[in-house]
């Protein structure tokens, strides 16, 4: 029995370095890389990174939630067809849009590229423009039901002005029947293909439905940028300014050294507080550590100071857990119980109060990520995923070192 409990221990002590060593080092096998070292995999915010920053304000009192989602939509598209996939476009109060790049410092490109109108076309098989965006009226996304089947679906309804109902019937008339791949209408933004649907019928009306197997979110997507051919206002540029890489990487080698320092500090109090019980927590706070890091990497985590922030919060919290835990076993040995017995106690009566704190901290992180703009989303993530995290190791990673070490005595 002793000698399972000692191959079991040694068997997640060795996971447990081999995943720190996998978060430090990465994995890479005949010159490919399957999971990139934190280094590389982690992107970094601008804060930290330095690069560009650009304010621009809609002309126009109201601004909807829809016509936002256009403009957050195109910035999005013409960003990524340049290669500036580490963008963030965020709306800040009632009508002012932030972009944030990354490593890159060159300002001025950045203006053009986003000043530049959004071209929306309808482009044939041919690639031979059928409509452009100032001929359709409106778009939206709506739920119908098949008439076949029974079941709900999601389409994009549009509309046409006259000149584009005219068009948009030639074109229905000329593609309908022909062959796969002869009979489809692609919509294109800028050069880029967001849907081509398949020509099922001749279109006679000023109304036209596009199908798909679209989700909800896909369909609203698909419609904002169709109207976005059509935006209602214009944006002005508020201001623009290129942030030091300098600066934040010296502020992300502090927030490191304070985050290692965190956790060698909340590892010595474990250790003194708790002796053996401690010992192991910090052993699962290790595993706790290397795992958030693992995910900051594998999906490329855009990481902020504020978000470092989330994550040396976070690992206090990751031994909150184990603190009340250890104090129910405590508990449980004074009055009169065996080891194993006030073990298995313990996290029993610990286990609700340890969920109940960690779910209004999910809840909470999960407001501020769907209200908060730029650093605030940043810290919520990261605050969010060491939670997670640590539930995980407190439960799971903890009970198990501590039961297979029971076992032992």
């Amino acid at each position: 029995m002793k000698a399972k409990s000692i191959t079991k221990l040694v068997l997640i002590v060795l996971i447990i370095a081999g995943l720190i060593c996998l978060s430090v080092f990465g994995l890479s096998f005949n010159g490919k890389t399957y999971i990139s070292k934190a280094s590389e995999g982690i992107k970094y915010g601008l804060d930290i990174a330095g690069g560009t920053s650009i304010l621009y304000e809609a002309q126009q009192n109201n601004v909807s939630a829809e016509e936002a989602n256009t403009v957050i939509n195109i910035m999005r598209t013409r960003l990524d067809e340049k290669g500036y996939t580490e963008a963030t476009i965020t709306r800040e109060g009632e009508k002012r849009f932030a972009v944030e790049i990354p490593d890159v410092t060159d300002t001025q490109e950045v203006v053009e590229i986003l000043g530049t109108t959004a071209k929306l076309t309808f482009v044939d098989p041919e690639d031979k423009v059928i409509i452009d965006g100032s001929m359709v009226k409106n778009a939206n996304a709506n739920v119908t039901t098949d008439s076949t089947t029974g079941r709900t679906k999601t389409v994009v309804n549009l509309e046409f002005k006259d000149e584009g109902t005219k068009a948009f019937t030639e074109a229905t008339q000329r593609l309908y029947g022909q062959p796969d791949g002869q009979n489809f209408i692609a919509i294109k933004l800028d050069d880029t293909v967001v849907s081509a649907p398949r020509v099922n019928s001749v279109i006679n009306d000023s109304s036209c439905i596009i199908e798909g197997d679209f989700t909800t979110d896909e369909a609203k997507n698909l419609a904002s940028l169709i109207n976005s051919g059509n935006l209602p206002f214009e944006l002005k540029e508020i201001s623009s300014n290129s942030v030091d890489a300098t600066l934040g990487h010296g502020a992300l080698g502090n927030a490191v050294k304070a985050g290692l320092i965190s956790l060698i500090i909340i590892m010595l109090f474990m250790i003194v507080f708790y002796r053996l019980s401690g010992f192991l927590a910090s052993i699962a706070l290790a595993f706790y550590t290397s795992i958030v890091v693992l995910i900051l990497s594998l999906f490329h985590v855009n990481l902020t100071l504020s978000g470092i922030a989330g994550i040396v919060l976070s690992m206090g919290m990751a031994v909150d857990a184990n603190v009340v835990i250890f104090e129910r076993i405590i508990d449980e040995l004074n009055n009169g119980k065996s080891v194993g017995a006030a073990v298995r106690a313990g996290f029993d009566r610990a286990m609700t109060a340890v969920i109940d704190s960690n779910v209004t901290t999910i809840i909470t992180c999960i407001v501020l990520y769907l209200l908060g703009t730029g650093t605030v989303k940043g810290f919520a993530i990261t605050l969010l995923i060491g939670v997670i995290v640590s539930m995980f190791t407190a439960i799971i990673i903890t009970k198990f070192l501590m039961t297979r070490m029971v076992e032992l005595v």
